[in-house]
């Protein structure tokens, strides 16, 4: 199972994708902007954004009036959003305004791990502040969508060997934001030589040149660029949006597309073999499909479409005018045909009756089947070239181990062995998924698994489907409708988030960063096309990457580098759009700096992924020895190098204090914990999820919040949608902060855990729970089964919008 494409890997398989999309988003071959009229469906409403018009009469063959002005004023925004206060930055300004700057020693303070109680942080740990200038920081990007492992980046590779710490970053390029700056701009300032977009650590030489802070090269500012709509003057190129933040999106032109924008097309795939109407997941699926049919993301060309599957694969027409759905079936799985294709990808709103008919009437259509074979590589064959003229998401439901045709796989699980950190099955036992997804991705298709199983279904192989085409994996073990309540709770709400959550469609992604850096491997759910282009045929805002990195070049010189990740999408409604994100951090020659600026969450993040490549390459217990071998590694550079007076005990630098622990919890995380209780498909879906999670996701899986919750007051706490929510504090995750008498809720992500104490308060148990005593508490509950008490409101709305299950312990095992 490779989880990582890095430059080696797809060199050789290139080949496969043709790298068309490589001219439009870099490769340096749009030396020049063009101005051809962008496509009619990408009409965008004032509303949106910024639109920039042609230049007004007057200013369109005449000099520009005054000298240059660079001084810093308000960009005042219409829909009233917040100011930013532009100063006169860039590389050339940076120098001077590093110079007066200390450093805060404090992260750099020894600690003794052995002798200091108090360790654990008592507030949600936030990522270190970069050493910039405050006009320069406020400008940089916000650390939940793009963070480094050191905020300090070292000089030289010798440097960075040194101090034993990796160098990456982390991404969530596509995180829902509640402020977002969207451009509509007759040009796209990009530079001639690398393509960078302009950003906020630009230098403006004069009004008519810049400097790309990536690769130096002056360029041309653009006569369009100078006048500024929004204060409606001329001359002020340093006021744009563009130049105003470091996160911004821009509606494209029609040279950013290789076609027309895709319309949004939707395949839902179903296994209804004997096994999978007995979990009852059907129904479940049916009709959180039918409540959130309206909230598919899309628009007027919107595109549905259903096939289910056992031994043989069934297509449904929808065409316009039939009384009830068709239901066509196909029993050569050998070479798979498309009956009728035109009547099988159908538009949601001018068929919506017959696509409601057909999910009502689905979950009893196979009830009686005594089918026990599965299907699935043909039936994945099917969707694929039903799908491909196209492209589009392909929702896969699968409850067992594929046994037929294509594909078909036999168990490697051996329950006894499962302790062992050695032969354990990681990787593919075909290529068959894998080659699948790569012509998936060919033909901007990505596959969503959802594996709803109590046996052994090789994940390992089946898994590649979604992890090549860009897709996502979700994984319900032991899923049945009537005897685990939770796994129905937590299937009906992440299916809901999954189905109306933003998607983008035929992708691409590429990250740049300041010469004498390179990037060299990347992590995450891609195909990588020419060398650094990520292709994403689909892209949603839960999704998150890592790349690693190291210096190429001596930073001599540099004062602060950049990196920048471009996103080019097609929004759900036909729009083509680039999101940008810019990162400026400051450049360090000494390694006591280097340890000043370490990210231990960046960083621990980043080892995970590299620990999960390290499991499927090599063994398990390699990966278990490298992650321990990091921090004894890096405490040991610290110690030797860093601290002047030697000091006995376990010594770590403030910065990384935490180290030590996020290490360990990583080790007992089911991707790389040894012992019998973990299953093979369960190890191989929490390694999904380390190479394929936002960071602020992995590290609650692997370090959760842990509250009390029976004690609330009012203090602190929000108001949201007219809903007071008490906020209780964040406690340190240490069982000696656990008390008889309470209730504790521990976030850990996508689960979340309350424990209530055997001698917690009647009223906790009972208006909250919902039952008469502590003897009465169910040890598996739905959170539907939760009273809203309004004064415990902060736990419904948690509950609420979490997707989880909740597991109920008692405290007798103190």
């Amino acid at each position: 199972m490779d989880y990582v494409c890095d430059a080696r890997s797809a060199a050789s398989d290139v080949s496969v994708v043709q790298n068309s999309y490589d001219a439009i988003e870099g490769g340096g071959l749009m030396a020049t902007p063009h101005h051809s009229p962008a496509a009619p469906n990408l009409k965008v409403n004032r509303s949106v954004g910024y639109s920039y018009p042609a230049l007004p009469p007057g200013y369109q063959h005449t000099s520009p009036p005054g000298a240059p002005g660079m001084n810093a004023s308000a960009l005042q925004y219409a829909d009233g959003s917040k100011h930013f206060h532009q100063p006169a930055l860039g590389t050339n300004h940076l120098t001077a305004s590093m110079g007066g700057l200390s450093l805060q020693q404090e992260g750099l303070r020894p600690v003794n791990l052995l002798q200091e109680r108090n360790i654990l942080p008592t507030t949600l740990l936030k990522a270190p502040v970069p050493n910039l200038h405050e006009d320069i920081q406020k400008l940089n990007c916000n650390p939940e969508l793009f963070r480094c492992t050191l905020t300090n980046i070292p000089q030289t590779q010798a440097l960075l060997n040194k101090a034993k710490l990796p160098l990456g970053l982390l991404l969530h390029p596509f995180k829902d934001l509640s402020q977002l700056p969207v451009v509509t701009s007759s040009i796209i300032v990009r530079c001639r030589s690398c393509r960078t977009y302009i950003n906020p650590f630009v230098s403006f030489l004069d009004q008519r040149r810049w400097k790309c802070n990536l690769c130096y090269r002056v360029n041309d500012v653009p006569e369009e660029f100078l006048y500024n709509p929004v204060t409606r003057v001329y001359g002020e190129p340093h006021k744009r949006p563009e130049v105003q933040n470091a996160t911004i999106e821009f509606m494209a032109p029609s040279e950013y597309m290789l076609r027309p924008p895709q319309p949004p097309v939707y395949l839902f795939v179903f296994d209804v073999s004997h096994n999978a109407i007995e979990t009852g997941y059907l129904n479940t699926v049916c009709q959180t499909l039918l409540d959130n049919l309206d909230s598919l993301p899309g628009n007027t060309r919107t595109k549905i479409g259903f096939i289910t599957f056992d031994s043989t694969i069934h297509f449904y027409s929808l065409q316009e005018g039939l009384s009830q759905p068709q239901m066509l079936i196909v029993s050569d799985i050998e070479d798979v045909f498309i009956p009728m294709p035109e009547n099988l990808l159908v538009n949601l709103n001018e068929n919506k009756e017959l696509i409601q008919d057909l999910l009502k009437t689905l979950p009893q259509m196979f009830t009686k089947s005594l089918e026990t074979h599965s299907a699935l590589g043909p039936a994945l064959q099917a969707a694929f070239k039903l799908m491909s003229p196209t492209g589009g998401r392909i929702t896969v439901f699968q409850t067992q181990l594929p046994s037929l045709g294509m594909g078909a796989l036999k168990s490697r699980e051996e329950p006894n062995q499962r302790s062992t950190a050695k032969d354990i099955h990681l990787t593919p036992s075909t290529d068959f998924y894998k080659k699948l997804a790569l012509d998936c991705s060919g033909q901007q298709v990505a596959v969503d698994l959802f594996l709803l199983s109590g046996q052994y279904s090789d994940l390992a192989s089946l898994g590649c489907i979604s992890r090549y085409s860009a897709g996502s994996v979700y994984y319900y073990q032991s899923y049945h409708h009537k005897h685990n309540p939770v796994q129905v709770e937590k299937l009906q709400k992440e299916l809901k988030r999954y189905l109306t959550r933003k998607i983008g469609f035929e992708a691409v992604m590429r990250i740049r960063c300041t010469k004498g850096l390179s990037i060299h491997t990347f992590h995450g759910n891609f195909f990588v096309r020419s060398t650094d282009l990520l292709s994403l045929p689909n892209v949603n805002p839960d999704a998150g990457y890592a790349v690693q990195m190291s210096v190429e070049e001596s930073l001599t010189d540099m004062q602060v580098v950049s990196f920048q990740s471009a996103l080019l999408y097609t929004s759900s409604k036909g729009e083509r759009r680039i999101r940008v994100h810019t990162m400026c951090l400051p450049v360090v020659t000494t390694l006591s700096d280097v340890f000043l600026g370490a990210d231990v969450q960046a960083i621990t993040g980043l080892l995970a992924n590299m620990a999960v490549d390290r499991s499927v390459s090599a063994t398990l217990s390699d990966a278990r020895d490298a992650l321990v071998n990091a921090v004894i590694d890096s405490l040991a550079a610290y110690r030797s190098s860093v601290l002047s007076i030697q000091q006995p005990g376990l010594t770590a630098p403030f910065s990384l204090r935490l180290f030590p622990l996020y290490i360990l919890a990583l080790l007992k995380q089911k991707a790389f914990q040894t012992g019998t209780n973990t299953r093979l498909d369960e190890r191989i879906f929490t390694m999904c999820q380390v190479k394929n999670q936002p960071l602020v996701y992995l590290m609650l899986m692997t370090h959760p919040s842990l509250y009390r919750v029976d004690n609330l007051t009012d203090e602190g706490a929000l108001n949201v949608n007219d809903r007071t929510i008490p906020q209780p504090p964040l406690l340190q995750l240490s069982v000696e902060k656990l008390s008889r008498d309470g209730a504790y809720l521990m976030d850990a992500g996508s689960v979340m855990f309350l424990w209530i104490g055997k001698n917690c308060g009647q009223g906790f148990i009972s208006q909250v729970l919902g039952v008469p005593n502590y003897g009465s508490i169910p040890q598996n509950m739905p959170s539907s089964g939760i009273d809203p008490d309004p004064r415990k409101e902060m736990i419904c709305y948690l509950l609420e919008f979490v997707p989880m299950k909740t597991q109920w312990e008692e405290a007798d095992n103190d």
